[in-house]
């Protein structure tokens, strides 16, 4: 086992889970907000087991996706700007449960957990669809293009699944004013996806065909 990779894999994970356990629970004024927990349940559990698995079976895709550092000025904008508007649903969530502005029913905060959970299969499916996935955008030595299972239905499941988590995690916090700031992901990912794709047409063999041959971007018959 790489005892480097677990190490930086672990200190990534507990910061993550201490980050935001700060941004709900200090705005919410109280550590007795179940939604807060809920999310970090559904949220960081998969996380840590798929982390496991992959740390054994696939230790460089691991590697990968805890690289974050990118290299293209526009999507350091792109991740500055998700940053900020994931900071801004968070903290909105822990103070629209401490003063009940907007809250949501029991049922829609379990169905967006139950759709959160599903979104994470997907995830997990996409993995092991395409090992060439990283968190930046980059063209790899000896990369191929992915045109079978869910990339024959789109060419971006990964951002399908991660669209559908991201608008479920202020569902799931109960919050509709976080889930309206969280709406703002669309365009912040049309602008990552528009210079991915120019930098797969230039520097991926066969990404141009393919494009032609997959219509959609991230949903089915819409996007």
């Amino acid at each position: 086992m790489d005892k480097k990779l677990l190490t930086q894999a672990l200190m990534k994970f507990f910061s993550g889970v201490l980050f935001l356990g700060l941004l709900i629970f200090l705005p919410a004024g109280s550590m007795r907000f179940w939604n807060g927990w809920l999310l970090m349940g559904i949220l960081f559990v998969p996380m840590f087991v798929a982390g496991i698995i992959m740390l054994s079976a696939n230790p460089e895709l691991l590697r990968k996706r805890l690289n974050a550092k990118e290299e293209h000025k526009e999507q350091r904008t792109v991740v500055a700007l998700s940053g900020g508007m994931f900071i801004v649903s968070f903290v909105l969530a822990g103070l629209n449960w401490r003063f009940r502005w907007l809250i949501l029913p029991h049922w829609v905060v379990c169905a967006a957990a139950i759709l959160f959970l599903a979104s994470y299969l997907l995830y997990a499916e996409v993995l092991r669809e395409n090992t060439f996935l990283s968190r930046t955008i980059e063209v790899q030595e000896g990369q191929k293009v992915i045109d079978t299972g869910l990339y024959a239905i789109v060419r971006h499941p990964m951002y399908m699944a991660t669209l559908v988590m991201f608008l479920m995690m202020p569902l799931v916090l109960g919050s509709l004013p976080s889930f309206l700031v969280s709406l703002l992901y669309l365009p912040i990912l049309a602008k990552r996806i528009r210079n991915e794709e120019a930098v797969l047409e230039e520097g991926l063999e066969g990404y141009k065909d393919y494009k032609k041959r997959v219509k959609y971007k991230v949903i089915p018959f819409v996007w």
